[in-house]
């Protein structure tokens, strides 16, 4: 009898190192995992984040090197539409064209460009313009509407080189 419960001691202690075995196994291998990942995939991922910002800076330098024509129409000065109290807006605008042919094809039309913007310029609040969102907008509608002028578009950009809004 006391040689059968040895045995089953045995068993049980055979069985409590192998359980101990395992959980060791696998504790260590989710640690040599978790290593791997930290020392290894990170540093992958780090490595093309940092090759994805390099080509993202030649891609804006390429971008700079392919300058259009600067093409200045002048100052504007207008009321804007508050209406609780006059409000001005002086504003110069340089368009950045594609190319000579633009730059000619938009000197013939200067009048007409010139409505186009004043008119977009006299629709406008104070408040549509006080933030930088409201600025960029301002951009895109006057590209849209200057490239609706041209035969064939080619406004790239639009810059202003003075921006006052002034209450009267």
């Amino acid at each position: 009898m006391a040689e059968e419960e040895k045995a089953q001691e045995e068993k049980k202690g055979g069985k409590g190192k192998l359980i101990f075995l395992i959980l060791l196994v696998l504790i260590l291998a989710a640690g040599g995992g978790a290593a791997y990942k930290f020392l290894v995939l990170d540093k992958k991922k780090a490595a093309e984040t940092k090759e994805k910002q390099a080509e993202k800076i030649i891609e804006e330098i390429k971008a700079t090197e392919n300058v259009g024509v600067m093409f200045d129409l002048g100052t504007f000065v207008v009321n804007l539409a508050d209406p609780d109290i006059e409000r001005y807006l002086k504003v110069s605008i340089v368009l950045e064209l594609k190319d000579q042919k633009v730059q000619q094809e938009a000197q013939k039309r200067l009048p007409e460009i010139k409505d186009a913007i004043t008119t977009l310029l006299l629709t406008k609040r104070s408040s549509d313009l006080r933030t930088p969102e409201g600025i960029e907008y301002l951009k895109e509608e006057i590209a849209k509407r200057v490239n609706a002028i041209l035969p064939l578009g080619g406004v790239k950009n639009v810059y202003f080189t003075e921006f006052i809004i002034q209450t009267g």
